[in-house]
């Protein structure tokens, strides 16, 4: 039995949490509010997860795997919980979006190890303290000893894979983020919304600018990537969302800057024209701001 602190109790926190407690693990969820218990709809069912969860760092304890399940754009704000749950010997697992999780953390984790972590759960907040897990149990760690660690951790219900080709792992999970969040979160609809022509044609325009930025920054990626991205587009049902969406529909801050801003920042450092990424990071950008 493990001691895990889970920092977020948004959509992949609580189901994460969930598993790891029902594995018999210590699990603390450190959340911004503490006010409703976590509830977690699968299935058709609904459950408290029976967990403690804090609102002030103070209240947290030193843990063995620390998993970061804030969005990106909301790392900064976690030091004070990191201070309180990390020593030499945590392990900290950042489930977050982008392809730069190491650096996100440089200075927050202090002497603990960071583990980057990419996320295949789909998992809507839809009231305070309720989330439903929609689809998907798959995480993707390097095949380092802390990714074989957390491999081998790994509750019933949740699939932890090793990689060794990590880089070129972490553009394809930014491949599935670059198209579908922000057309869905810029026109207000799910992912039905990708049966339209002219939309699948920016989706394409999208990923292979995305695809072009990848391989300069030393991925194994090609054509094929793109028509990859589609068919995992394609098998979502039609009332699917994404995160982005989600998040515009109850007023939250984008997560943008991780998905069509590192293409359009890094696009530029290496010379290769992004003009719809770009397009799409200023007025994702603009609605954010």
């Amino acid at each position: 039995m493990s001691e895990i602190a889970v920092i977020g109790a948004g959509g992949i926190g609580t189901v994460l949490a969930a598993a790891f407690a029902d594995a018999g693990h210590r699990v603390t969820v450190c959340a911004r509010s503490a006010n409703a218990p976590l509830r977690l709809e699968r299935d058709g069912a609904s459950r408290a997860l029976g967990v403690p969860v804090v609102d002030d760092p103070s209240e947290a304890r030193h843990a063995e795997w620390v998993l970061l399940c804030t969005k990106a754009h909301q790392t900064a704000t976690v030091g004070p919980w990191l201070e309180r749950t990390c020593t030499p010997a945590t392990t900290v697992v950042v489930c977050q979006n982008g392809i730069d999780h190491r650096e996100r953390l440089a200075g927050l984790g202090g002497p603990a190890d960071i583990l980057p972590a990419l996320v295949y759960i789909a998992a809507e907040r839809t009231a305070l303290g309720l989330v439903r897990h929609r689809r998907g149990r798959h995480l993707v760690v390097p095949a380092d000893r802390s990714g074989e660690r957390f491999a081998a951790l790994a509750p019933r219900g949740v699939d932890v894979r090793t990689e060794t080709d990590f880089t070129t792992a972490a553009w394809r999970k930014l491949l599935t983020n670059i198209a579908a969040n922000p057309i869905t979160a810029l026109t207000g609809q799910r992912m039905a919304v990708f049966g339209r022509a002219q939309i699948r044609h920016l989706a394409v325009t999208l990923l292979r600018e995305a695809v072009a930025v990848g391989i300069a920054e030393g991925a194994s990626l090609g054509e094929e990537d793109v028509s990859r991205t589609l068919a995992f587009y394609d098998r979502f049902g039609e009332e699917d969302g994404t995160s982005m969406l989600y998040d515009r529909l109850a007023g939250r801050a984008l997560e943008h800057e991780p998905f069509n801003g590192a293409v359009t920042r890094l696009g530029a450092r290496h010379g290769i024209p992004t003009p719809a990424n770009q397009a799409i990071y200023a007025v994702l950008d603009a609605i954010a701001a």
